[in-house]
């Protein structure tokens, strides 16, 4: 077995760590929205997924055109970061939302963070992957995201039901900005000297 280089295995875990913190709203999200918020009703749960879907996609174009065009990794990494300090806070934020126009707002701020997120930590991790190995570290990020999203979200009724939504969220906020820390530990390897 060969070894998974440093900058694989950091952002490898920190992807883990925001998913897994997400995979505790995600499933619960539609049932928060429709009991907890002033005015919502199930279609406003599927403006909600408009919002963040067509957003992100339509955002996430242009980032990865401006990160392309940025020599060096700088960018990737700045964006990366932005990107998991927005999404914590946006999580932070469904806590203290009350109604729906407001919710609508937190989750048009997610997909900014979610397209700043993904172009950035797919193109660091693309450039580090080992030779060789790159359809099995691919797999393992993937695997490794699948098991985190799937263990939380069976757990994630759960602590709902016992703590509350409001706890999820800050849960899931700590979570994003933990893997955002996370990442600080390996920019001596990303950033140039």
């Amino acid at each position: 077995m060969f070894v998974i280089n440093r900058v694989v295995k950091f952002f490898i875990l920190s992807d883990l760590i925001l998913w897994s913190g997400w995979g505790f709203i995600d499933p619960l999200f539609s049932i928060f929205v429709v009991k907890e918020i002033a005015g919502a009703t199930l279609v406003s749960v599927g403006f909600l997924a408009a919002i963040y879907w067509i957003t992100k996609g339509f955002l996430q174009i242009p980032i990865s055109i401006f990160l392309d065009k940025t020599a060096g990794e700088r960018d990737d990494f700045y964006a990366l970061v932005l990107g998991l300090l927005v999404v914590g806070i946006s999580a932070f934020s469904f806590s203290l939302s009350k109604e729906i126009w407001q919710v609508y707002l937190i989750q048009f701020i997610r997909a900014i963070g979610f397209a700043l997120y993904i172009p950035a930590w797919s193109a660091i991790l693309s450039r580090h992957l080992d030779k060789g190995h790159t359809a099995f570290e691919w797999a393992l990020s993937s695997s490794t995201v699948s098991f985190g999203i799937g263990l939380a979200g069976l757990v994630g009724g759960s602590i709902a039901a016992t703590l509350g939504f409001n706890f999820l969220f800050l849960f899931t906020g700590v979570m994003a900005i933990f893997s955002a820390l996370l990442l600080l530990f390996v920019p001596d390897l990303i950033l140039p000297r």
